[in-house]
């Protein structure tokens, strides 16, 4: 039953509790790594890798959950941007297409797949033209590095045949369509399995780990103060090099250091809607225009995503609040084209994240900058910004040529093209072996191949978890499409630190049920109690915490406005703190 392999690359890449204060005493213990990272999100656990896969030394420091930030609350699509060829960048779709083959090829088979999008029309010959052009060139551009697409060609369609594809489209809101596919990833998962890979080759990662300050020698930074916020423990992280990649919060690192910088990010706000699969009859996705962007309707197993806004947003920012008005919108406009119209009643999930955007001289977000910068602003110390999050990995290497640039001696290139992320090495094979697999571990297969898309060959993991403790097998309460051994694994092995990571980035349960994960919250954090070392105290104020942050964003979602939806979201307590015995 086991994969050859897979258990020596799981207990490598482990990120539980013991490897957690392990990562700290080697920061702390007076060593110097060659780079820190700051920002577990995306682009700092791609740096992490790339620098490691290097053969440097690194240290990963987060002040949250990995991918708390933008990183978990995306459109979950690994995409070229269909929309930035109007604008005439070639080059950044080129460059995200590559990106997209490489991850479906070869780097993260188990994670990353393809999904279809139709492109309903209004306008009978010009309109045809001219998106079949776009869409022509979109598919050229996948294949001008000379590598294997991984999605299907496009196709032209009839509006009777969009109709079969899609229909709960209204019949008199297009006159034909487009298909053509991209692919979709879980945001939050796909972040975990990059640090857990990065640790396989040895970083050192801890999360709940905040950078408070820098340390300098001169003008040169020489390393990083961090305060671990569960034991309020403070660490001197000393290095050759630090990157700053924390997204939107760029400019605030930036000011630990002094001054701004010569990076300015500004936050984008975007806002998508998770409604059941039956609402909407479609074996496809949609996309559509809007009067500021696109629209994407995203099939995401058995729901819908659909989003998203593109607003400017100068509040919180570690908790982004959905309003009324931006539900109201992204329903608003998805009714323009379906024949039965969804109401708020619809919804069993909303989240909100931010785009870091590069400024520039124009006032809407939605024609900001999507390319990345990296910048070496003062000694010591890189800055790497904006960006999308299907070229995280060009954003990585750039990063870490510029850390190259800074240590003596002479560092490798990039490998991460080459490099499967855990979990991805012999996908194919286990895949196809998915029915034994359910034969000898007793599980359906449809639950084996639930595991194998979100695992990989890690999946072995969890099945012998299963065979040690058989009523791990179990679906989780409230939330039967996860078994009770994920909610374990997800402490032992993913980093999850708290009930809220566990139900809301390791799993989706938070915004894939009707309840937002309340009714598995009791049983999820008694699972989670003794692999965490949680007191009785602690699991009822784990429980406690969720429930308020929970109600706090209902709450937020009825009000009007960012202003208010803001102050309402703040209500909640930000982080649970660990109760002393």
């Amino acid at each position: 039953m086991a994969v050859e392999g897979s258990e020596i690359e799981g207990n490598r890449s482990r990120l539980g509790p013991a490897e957690r204060a392990a990562a700290l005493d080697r920061m702390g213990g007076g060593g110097e790594f060659d780079v820190v990272v700051v920002g577990g999100g995306i682009v700092g656990a791609g740096v992490a890798l790339d620098a490691a896969t290097r053969g440097l030394t690194v240290a990963l420091v987060e002040a949250r959950d990995y991918a708390a930030g933008t990183s978990s609350r995306s459109s979950k699509l690994i995409h070229g941007g269909l929309r930035y060829l109007e604008q005439r960048d070639f080059e950044l779709v080129r460059e995200a297409l590559t990106e997209r083959g490489l991850l479906l090829g070869r780097i993260a088979p188990h994670l990353v797949r393809p999904v279809p999008f139709l492109f309903p029309m209004t306008h009978r010959v010009w309109e045809r033209a001219y998106i079949g052009a776009g869409v022509a060139l979109y598919d050229a551009l996948s294949l001008s590095m000379g590598q294997d697409r991984g999605v299907p060609h496009h196709r032209h369609l009839t509006r009777t045949q969009a109709l079969r594809i899609a229909p709960s489209l209204r019949r008199d809101a297009f006159v034909g369509a487009i298909q053509y596919w991209d692919a979709q990833v879980d945001d939050a998962r796909y972040v975990m399995t990059v640090l857990r890979t990065a640790a396989a080759y040895g970083a050192q990662i801890a999360s709940r780990t905040q950078a408070v300050g820098f340390l300098r020698e001169g003008e040169r930074v020489t390393g990083v103060r961090v305060r671990d916020l569960e034991s309020d423990r403070q660490l001197a992280v000393r290095a050759k090099q630090v990157v700053n990649a924390t997204g939107v919060w760029t400019d605030d690192i930036q000011e630990l250091v002094g001054g701004r910088g010569q990076i300015h990010v500004r936050a984008s706000k975007g806002v998508h809607l998770v409604v059941p699969r039956d609402r909407i009859h479609s074996s496809s996705g949609v996309i559509l225009r809007t009067e500021k962007s696109v629209l994407f309707v995203i099939p995401w197993g058995r729901h819908w995503i659909i989003g998203t806004t593109d607003t400017a947003w100068d509040l919180n920012k570690d908790h982004p609040a959905a309003s009324k008005a931006d539900i109201d919108y992204v329903l608003e406009h998805v009714n323009a084209v379906l024949n039965t119209p969804l109401t708020h009643d619809d919804v069993e999930g909303v989240y909100a994240g931010l785009r870091p955007l590069l400024s520039g001289e124009s006032e809407e977000t939605s024609k900001l900058s999507r390319e990345h910068v990296v910048a070496h602003p003062v000694p010591g110390l890189v800055v790497v910004a904006g960006g999308k999050y299907t070229t995280y990995r060009v954003m990585a290497k750039d990063a870490v040529d510029a850390v190259a640039h800074g240590l003596d001696g002479k560092v490798p290139e990039s490998c991460t093209d080459q490099v499967a992320l855990v979990g991805g090495n012999g996908f194919p094979a286990v895949w196809n072996s998915r029915h034994r697999l359910a034969d000898s571990s007793g599980l359906h297969v449809a639950r084996v191949e639930h595991l194998l898309r979100r695992y990989g060959t890690l999946t072995a993991d969890l099945l012998a978890l299963i065979e040690d403790r058989p009523d791990l097998g179990k679906p989780l309460e409230g939330a039967d499409d996860y078994l009770r051994a994920e909610v374990v694994y997800a402490a032992t092995h993913e980093g999850a630190r708290h009930l809220n990571d566990v139900l809301t980035r390791r799993t989706r349960i938070a915004i894939e049920t009707w309840d937002r994960g309340l009714g598995a919250a009791r049983e999820a954090a008694e699972l989670l109690a003794p692999e965490l070392g949680w007191s009785a105290e602690q699991t009822e104020r784990e429980i406690e915490y969720y429930h308020k942050r929970v109600e706090a964003e209902r709450d937020s979602q009825a009000q009007v406005d960012d202003q208010d939806a803001d102050a309402t979201r703040r209500g909640a307590p930000d982080i649970v703190p660990i109760a002393t015995p």
